[in-house]
Parts: C-alpha cells; sequence; structure tokens
C-alpha cells in the first residue's frame, strides 16, 4: 500500500482542492501524487418512454458543448442528501419534476487522482415544469432521445461524457432497461 508521507494544498477555489502528496511505495521508494479534491455529485437519468432526457452544455476545458445527463452539485452545500440534490439538479437542467426518483448506484469519476464520486439515479414519473440554469449553464439545451438514439449517439462520438456513459452500462448491467 502507499503510504501518505506529507500533504500540501498548492490550490484551492470554491469548487475544488489541488494538494500534493510526498508518498512512500512498498519498495521504499518515494515519489509525489497530485490529489484534485471536489465534492461528490449526483447524475439523474430521466427516462420515460423508452428514452432518456439530457442536456446539452458547453464544457469550458475542452471548449465543446456535449449531451449528458444532467449532474451537479451544490458548492455551497457539499453535504446535501443526494437523492435531493438529483432533483434540483433535475429541474434546474431540465424544467422536469420527478415522482419517482430511485438510487441505482454509485462511482468515482477518475480516482487515479481525484477523490470525487457520483450518485447515479433513475428519474421516473416526469412533468414538466421550468427550467432554473446557473449562471455557468446559461444556453443550456435540453432534449429527449429514444434509447437507440442515445447508443447511436455514444457510438459516433456525439456523447462523451464518462458518467453517462458509465451510467448507462450501470443501468444496463442491472437490467433495468
Amino acid at each position: 500500500m502507499i503510504k501518505k508521507i506529507s500533504s500540501k494544498t498548492v490550490y484551492e477555489n470554491k469548487w475544488m482542492k489541488v494538494r500534493e502528496d510526498g508518498v512512500e511505495f512498498p519498495s521504499g521508494g518515494r515519489g509525489i501524487y497530485g490529489v484534485v479534491e471536489k465534492p461528490d455529485f449526483a447524475m439523474v437519468i430521466p427516462f420515460e418512454n423508452n428514452g432518456f432526457h439530457l442536456v446539452k452544455q458547453f464544457r469550458y476545458p475542452v471548449g465543446k458543448s456535449f449531451w449528458e445527463f444532467p449532474q451537479g452539485s451544490y458548492e455551497d452545500n457539499p453535504a446535501v442528501d443526494p437523492a435531493e440534490l438529483a432533483k434540483g439538479e433535475l429541474v434546474e437542467e431540465t424544467g422536469l419534476v420527478a415522482a419517482k426518483v430511485e438510487k441505482i448506484g454509485f462511482l468515482y469519476e477518475a480516482y487515479g487522482y481525484c477523490n470525487q464520486g457520483f450518485h447515479i439515479f433513475l428519474a421516473q414519473d416526469l412533468a414538466k415544469g421550468s427550467q432554473r440554469p446557473q449562471e455557468s449553464e446559461q444556453g443550456m439545451e435540453a432534449g429527449y432521445f429514444s434509447v437507440t438514439e442515445f447508443e447511436a449517439m455514444i457510438l459516433s462520438g456525439d456523447i462523451t461524457d464518462a458518467p453517462t456513459v458509465s451510467a448507462y452500462g450501470l443501468l444496463k448491467a442491472q437490467h433495468i432497461i
């Protein structure tokens, strides 16, 4: 097992912290690990009529817009109940309100360098409300796609969000769809 021998924060803002840890490997050799600390987020899969409601939003780090399942965190309240967070993200990003929200799993986004995980919820019995995007989500689009269209979008590269694809894999593995 790798043992932490030192740690220092090298960057921090309201959304994330980056630290550099001095480590000792089982062999006795030493090295460093860069670790990104971010609060867990909720992902919600709005499913009805054999299809999904997705959002398309601009992702600044890669400079492109992508389709994905609604997802997010509350930086000002990282201890919020994940189910409440999922319901809030659904309304905020799509305007949809779910009568039924069921947790289907938890995954880590990129545990090779980040501690952030995500709670995955299936939302059903959907009713239309009004979308309430945050400042950073202005211009976000919402759309509905059949399962067949969704799978084709993954294969064509129109959906490249790893949490979205892995959450869909979890749905399939659990025989939910």
